[in-house]
């Protein structure tokens, strides 16, 4: 099974709640755990990773050059970038390329012909590893102010369905990035499964909603855990929109600060602090997820 884990909001704790289920799943199953955030990959702190095996890169953004030697300096491209991105540096027209998006407008409107020219560039890199812990990881890095993130997490799950085949492994895990945008979309896409991580606040509850709508779109089952559930307790947001979508609650998480202190020591909590209240509740999510999800 592919199961992706999702948010909507970022700092609901998502991240450490995928690296403590997947430590709890990787004895019993043979799994591949992929980190679909391509602008900010925090799975491989969490699991101790310090080299990459193989590495690959994506090239597909496009940037525009402007041919000094031929530029006749008319300065039509800087007037009509929609992105700013062309400025005049010690008498030429210079192209920023961490702000231009590749769009063609300048070459459209320079009147000299073959002056200005698109030029494929890399958008990021994609690195595959095994863990400590057995199991294979992919991510991804996005290059600054590049596109693709989307086309990134395809490519990364596209390398992990090959691993996947090639070493006989039962599922994915794939630990989405927030928001609703281009790599959630593609985390999502094609997934069997979403779990979706909430704490009991409007903005999560906002957000949650926003996901779930994608995850609606992809038509997949879902279900939702509640993270640092203990905080506001007033709050029934989360349970109000989970009976009325029908989304089962798989598990409640109490804040506990065995969390962040396990960040800091760059290890699941389940592994750090295998006795605290989080891990407990992480512990008996997981015995959901065998015995409803991948059963």
């Amino acid at each position: 099974m592919q199961v992706a884990i999702a948010s909507g909001k970022g700092g609901v704790g998502k991240s450490s709640v995928a690296a403590s289920l997947i430590y709890l799943l990787k004895d019993e199953y043979s799994l591949i755990a992929v980190d679909a955030d391509a602008d900010a990959p925090n799975l491989d702190l969490l699991f101790g990773v310090e080299s990459w095996e193989e590495e690959k890169e994506l090239i597909g953004a496009k940037v525009a050059k402007i041919n000094t030697g031929t530029c006749v300096r008319c300065g039509i491209c800087a007037e009509r970038c929609p992105y700013d991105c062309i400025k005049i540096v010690d008498g030429n027209y210079v192209v920023n390329e961490l702000t231009c998006e590749g769009c063609g407008v300048c070459r459209l409107v320079c009147p000299v012909e073959g002056v200005i020219t698109l030029e494929e560039v890399r958008s990021g890199i994609i690195r595959k590893t095994t863990t400590k812990y057995g199991f294979p990881l992919i991510s991804a890095q996005l290059d600054v102010g590049r596109p693709n993130s989307g086309k990134l997490v395809t490519e990364e799950k596209e390398w992990a369905k090959k691993i996947m085949k090639e070493e006989n492994l039962e599922h994915m895990i794939v630990d989405s990035a927030a928001g609703i945008g281009c790599q959630v979309i593609a985390s999502l896409g094609g997934a069997d499964v979403a779990i979706l991580v909430a704490e009991p606040t409007p903005a999560s509850l906002s957000d949650v909603k926003r996901v779930y709508k994608v995850v609606q779109h992809f038509r997949e089952p879902a279900y939702l855990i509640i993270n640092k559930a203990d905080l506001n307790p007033g709050f029934k947001g989360l349970y109000e929109f989970a009976e009325a979508e029908n989304i089962p609650i798989i598990g409640e998480i109490p804040y506990d600060r065995a969390i962040p202190k396990s960040m800091v020591m760059l290890k699941p909590v389940v592994e750090t602090f295998p006795d605290s209240k989080a891990s407990i509740a992480l512990k008996e999510i997981a015995e959901v997820i065998k015995g409803e999800i991948l059963r």
